[in-house]
């Protein structure tokens, strides 16, 4: 029975091992979203993480090499090492310990003082390209976009030209959220009753992944959507195809309000006037709550994710 015991036990430790070993492996795989940014907002801040890094190695490398050098020297055997049991202060001991904390802090808040005013997401982005403004609806469980100048809609799939500013304006549907796409940087929430402000811009043409990172409800892991930076040609286009949508009016905007979420991106072709305005100013009755007669209370549209 003993050597059944140990037998079983290697075996649990060989294979936590081998899942240790698995998840080394796959970790050349993941992508480092927040160090591979697509803008110079995603940039800056990756910029910020690097050296607030270094900073922070820069006290941590040197005090766990001073600790291994420290329990190496005073070991039992060196007969080298001075015991001096009375011993009691060192200035010149006490003026590195508090020194080096004191020029960190100063370091680590002048990075965050010049950070937190050149990257405050309500400044507008330096560029000689007009900003493209977009207005942010977060809803239960979906975003809308809406394109005032255009005069077009979209759910859950946000499309912008690379290289240009894009200002947005969020607000709520009903509970907070929050908007975030990695790459591009800032994270900021969305409340009912008020706008936040944000610009950002793609400075390459690609695919990035937008989500949200406050919980909502039910179809919280559903509220994320893909972010095309793409050509001013393929914008035009774009819109275009938005163009034979059909209207997003107060009717459109109360069945999409409805908890729920969405298989597919929508697009609309044209957006009541004030749609935006009256959702803010709660003129717009926000989206009811869960559909009565659900199991559990939960709205149909929302299926749970595996499971019986």
């Amino acid at each position: 029975m003993a050597r059944d015991a140990v037998t079983a036990g290697r075996l649990r430790r060989a294979r936590r091992w081998a899942a240790a070993g698995l998840a080394l492996a796959a970790l050349p795989g993941c992508q480092m979203s927040l160090l591979n940014a697509k803008g110079p907002v995603g940039a800056a801040e990756a910029n910020i993480l690097v050296v607030a890094s270094v900073i922070m190695l820069a006290i941590i490398v040197p005090t766990m090499i001073g600790t291994l050098v420290f329990a190496w020297w005073f070991r039992a055997s060196n007969t080298r090492a001075r015991y001096r049991p009375d011993w009691a202060f060192s200035g010149r001991i006490e003026l590195v310990i508090w020194s080096v904390p004191f020029l960190t802090i100063l370091f680590l808040g002048g990075i965050a003082w010049i950070g937190s005013h050149q990257l405050d997401p309500a400044v507008p982005l330096a560029s000689d390209r007009k900003p493209l403004r977009v207005q942010v609806v977060s809803l239960d469980w979906k975003w809308l976009f809406l394109y005032p100048e255009q005069d077009v809609a979209s759910v859950n799939e946000l499309v912008m030209p690379a290289g240009t500013p894009v200002h947005f304006v969020m607000t709520s549907s009903s509970v907070w959220n929050s908007f975030f796409v990695p790459r591009l940087g800032s994270m900021i929430y969305t409340m009912r009753g008020m706008t936040s402000q944000m610009h950002l811009m793609a400075g390459d043409e690609g695919t990035l992944h937008g989500l949200s990172t406050h919980f909502s409800g039910d179809g919280f892991s559903d509220m994320h959507f893909p972010v095309r930076a793409v050509s001013d040609e393929a914008f035009a286009g774009w819109v275009r195809g938005a163009k034979a949508g059909p209207v997003l009016d107060a009717a459109a905007y109360g069945d999409l309000a409805r908890q729920g979420v969405v298989e597919a991106p929508r697009r609309y072709g044209g957006v009541a006037e004030g749609l935006f305005q009256g959702i803010v100013d709660q003129t717009i009755p926000k989206g009811p709550g869960p559909a009565q007669g659900a199991d559990n209370g939960a709205p149909p549209s929302v299926k749970p994710k595996g499971g019986s």
